[in-house]
């Protein structure tokens, strides 16, 4: 009698599912980007990064103990060849409640887009005010984007490289107008597990004309350096991640954030100590000349003036 055979315990998309969906719980938790009663605006671009966090966070909520509502809103900017009815019949299909806005912020983009530039910067702002608005109307107070770990370790290069800054995504930060709490609950999710899982679940992307066809080169530059550097240590991404929440701020040349480090409150303290060094060897001289190293050092103030 032949041994019956058993269908593997999940597949290629559960699989990638559990670990998506592990790692945004974990940020979600870490950093509490979902408060109790809170209305979340989940910002829906058409691309596969947008997909699948509404696709988590809406499995994510069913299970929190408190409620929070999401709202996915898709802003169309009338791009030539544009046709959203796949995304509105999938959010339908699915039961999201959604709104689909339209402006043509396009064409702005395109006037205001000098020769050789990318139009990221432009469409960026624009839609970013957008949807403030739509926000604002909505009830939100929160703001979920779809930012991944490459979006942040690629930021993180570029103004290492090109502004001499020490920055990349937060996972969560308060707009400058305080109105809202923009969040990334994917940041600690892999780019390549997102492209798959996207595949696999069959999402309808949708083209973006301006993005897709304006590659930004300096971040695809950073982004072939972290391949590069897999050379080094397969796992550098990882470790690269892990760095940005495991700061020394006494091991920094940053003059405030030492001066801010100095004045923490009571109890708050470094997430790792410096290991230290035994004395195992007293290492005497065998030869100084230190005649006066032992005399008691004077004050210049103390110094009578000269006549």
């Amino acid at each position: 009698m032949e041994p019956q055979r058993t269908a593997p315990l999940h597949d290629e998309k559960e699989v990638l599912e559990r670990r998506l969906l592990s790692k945004l719980t974990k940020t979600v938790h870490t950093y509490g980007l979902l408060q109790p009663g809170e209305r979340v605006m989940v910002c829906l671009s058409g691309g596969k990064d947008s997909y699948t966090l509404l696709h988590l966070l809406d499995r994510l909520v069913r299970t929190l103990p408190f409620d929070v509502r999401l709202v996915a809103v898709h802003l169309d900017q009338r791009q030539p060849g544009y046709d959203g009815t796949p995304l509105a019949r999938w959010l339908e299909a699915r039961g999201h409640r959604f709104e689909v806005l339209s402006e043509d912020t396009y064409a702005v983009v395109k006037e205001r887009m000098a020769a050789g530039q990318t139009p990221c910067a432009t469409c960026s702002r624009l839609r970013r005010g957008i949807l403030y608005t739509a926000a604002e109307r909505l009830g939100c107070t929160a703001i979920a984007l779809g930012h991944h770990r490459e979006d942040t370790l690629e930021t993180l290069l570029l103004n290492l490289v090109y502004t001499g800054k020490l920055q990349a995504m937060p996972a969560s930060y308060v707009t400058d107008d305080g109105r809202f709490r923009v969040i990334r609950p994917l940041i600690a999710c892999a780019e390549a597990d997102i492209a798959r899982f996207a595949a696999l679940e069959g999402f309808p992307i949708l083209p973006c004309t301006l993005c897709g066809s304006q590659p930004d080169l300096k971040r695809e530059a950073m982004n072939q350096l972290l391949t590069s550097l897999e050379a080094l240590n397969p796992r550098v991404r990882e470790s690269m991640l892990a760095a940005l929440g495991n700061v020394r701020p006494t091991h920094l040349l940053d003059a405030d954030v030492a001066e801010a480090w100095r004045r923490r409150p009571e109890g708050l303290e470094a997430k790792s100590e410096a290991k230290s060094t035994p004395s195992r060897f007293p290492a005497l001289p065998v030869r100084s000349h230190l005649d006066d190293w032992l005399a008691p050092v004077s004050d210049p103030a103390a110094r009578e003036p000269d006549p």
